[in-house]
C-alpha cells in the first residue's frame, strides 16, 4: 500500500495535523521526506506548518475554507466582512477569510486561500461567538450584528461625529441592507454590544440602531 493510501486508510478527517500523519508513517525510516514528496505531488497540501489537508483526488468531501480559519491562528474567530457578506448584509462575495484574535493582527496566504486577523481586546473578543457546523468540520464565528460592530470598531477610515453619521457611512460605504439588518437587531444584543465594548464609537452606532429601528 502506498503511504497516500494508508495516510487516507487512518485518517477520517479532511483535515489532520503533522503528529497524526507522522504516527501512520512511523514505520518508514525517513517518513519527513515521504511527506515532502507527497506534497509535491499534490495528494496532501500543506496549509501551514504542522496542519494539512487531502490533496482533491484524495478528498472524500470537499474542505470548507472557512473550517481551517480557526486552526490557521488562534485563538481566533471568523468575523468581519466575510460574515457580513455570508450573512447577507453586504452584497459583495468576500474571498479573504477575515476574523479576529486577542493574538496580534496577522495575515496569512495559503494554499487554500488568504485569513487575516484582527486583534481585540479579551472582552470584545470572546462575546458574541456562533458555532457553525460543516461537513467538513465546524468552525467558530461572530454573529452578523457583532460582527458588524467589529468591523465599525476596527474600520480607522470612519471617524463619526454624531450617531447621525452612521447613515452614510453604513449604507453608502459599506453598503448594508437595511432589511437584513433589521432581522438580526434585538434590543438584548445591541446593548450587550454597547457595554461590552463600552466606547464612544460603538455607543454612537447603538443610539443610531434604536432611531433607526425602533423596538
Amino acid at each position: 500500500m502506498r503511504a497516500i493510501e494508508e495516510i487516507r486508510d487512518k485518517i477520517d478527517r479532511e483535515i489532520f495535523n503533522h503528529t497524526q500523519v507522522l504516527d501512520v508513517l512511523k514505520k518508514y525510516s525517513k517518513p519527513r521526506d515521504v511527506i515532502s514528496n507527497l506534497i509535491k505531488r499534490g495528494d496532501i497540501t500543506r496549509v501551514k506548518k504542522g496542519l494539512y489537508v487531502f490533496g482533491k483526488f484524495w478528498q472524500r468531501i470537499q474542505v470548507n475554507p472557512a473550517v481551517l480559519a480557526n486552526l490557521i491562528y488562534g485563538p481566533s474567530v471568523i468575523s468581519l466582512e466575510y460574515i457580513l457578506s455570508i450573512s447577507g448584509l453586504i452584497p459583495e462575495s468576500v474571498t479573504t477569510i477575515t476574523g479576529i484574535t486577542t493574538g496580534r493582527s496577522r495575515t496569512f496566504d495559503t494554499p487554500v486561500g488568504r485569513y487575516s486577523y484582527k486583534q481585540l481586546n479579551k472582552e470584545r473578543f470572546s462575546f458574541g461567538i456562533e458555532l457553525h457546523k460543516t461537513d467538513s468540520g465546524n468552525y467558530f464565528a461572530a454573529m452578523p450584528l457583532k460582527a458588524l460592530a467589529d468591523k465599525i470598531w476596527l474600520d480607522n477610515r470612519f471617524q463619526p461625529t454624531s450617531p447621525s453619521s452612521f447613515a452614510e457611512y453604513l449604507y453608502d460605504d459599506l453598503r448594508i441592507d437595511a432589511n437584513v439588518l433589521k432581522e438580526y437587531i434585538t434590543l438584548e444584543k445591541i446593548e450587550e454590544i454597547d457595554k461590552v465594548y463600552s466606547a464612544r464609537k460603538i455607543t454612537w452606532f447603538v443610539k443610531f440602531i434604536k432611531k433607526e429601528f425602533p423596538t
